[in-house]
This record gives structure tokens, sequence and C-alpha cells, in this order.
């Protein structure tokens, strides 16, 4: 049965018919697989922000002076013409983003089994991983995207 509100029970389906808890073990090692898998998601954006920031420094067109964070739309992307510059870490970039939406999508699906334990873990995993991985970001303010899909 699907639940559509949260519930407290330690019988849950995540994701796939085969992943369904009916132990108290099988429970606690989905959450903390859901745990791991949220602080994992972060760990990934740290490494696509600073591939990001590698990235930009590679970019000969830098930013006017008068372009700052509060006019994005005002910043230059890249030098002569609209070129896309491609580069390693461009790429690599867009392979993590690609991977961590993937990470992301799934951790939404995961807490749309509305159980209470779950979605917890994904919580709380999201905000272990923020305050390991994140929270002494220079360039956070700038990169910052609170969504976890995206």
């Amino acid at each position: 049965m699907m639940h559509m509100t949260f519930y407290w029970s330690r019988e849950v389906t995540i994701l796939v018919n085969s992943w369904h808890t009916k132990t108290w073990l099988s429970y606690s090692l989905s959450l903390l697989a859901c745990l791991l898998a949220s602080i994992f998601y972060q760990y990934l954006e740290n490494r696509r922000m600073r591939l990001k920031l590698i990235a930009a420094g590679s970019v000969k067109g830098k930013p006017s002076p008068s372009a700052t964070t509060d006019e994005p739309l005002l910043q230059k992307t890249g030098g002569g013409g609209g070129k896309v510059r491609w580069s390693a870490a461009r790429v690599g970039e867009a392979v993590l983003f690609g991977i961590n939406s993937g990470i992301g999508y799934l951790l939404m699906l995961v807490v749309m089994s509305f159980n209470g334990g779950v979605f917890l873990a994904v919580v709380l995993g999201l905000a272990i991983g923020y305050l390991l991985f994140r929270s002494e970001d220079q360039n956070s303010t700038i990169l910052e995207n609170p969504c976890a899909c995206a």
C-alpha cells in the first residue's frame, strides 16, 4: 500500500519493490543507507563546485569589475563572441552535475515514501554532509543552491 501522508513504521518500500523492510535491522540499515547517500550527495556537490571554480578560472574572459554577484546576468561567461570553451574541468563538472542530479532525484523519490524515519535520515544526512563538506566554502554564496536535485 502506498501512503500519501507521513507515517512511522519499520515497514517501508524504498524506490523498488525488492527494497522492502520488514524487520528493525533491515529498517535501520536502510536508514543508514539513506543517511550515507545524502552525505555522499553533499560531498559530490562540493567536488562539483570546486571544479566549477577551476573551470571559471581557466576561462580567459573574466567578468568586468562592474558585474558583481548581485548582477549575475551582466557577467560574461566566456571569451570571444559566444564561443564555448571546452576544458577537462568543464567536462568533469558536467559529468558530476549529471551524477549529482541523479542522486538528488533518487533522494527525492526516497523521501516520497512518506516514512518519517526515511525523511529524517535524508534531511539529517544532507545537514551532516553540508557541515562536513560545504560549510566552509569561500564562494558558497555565489554557487549555493538549496535544492537537493539541482
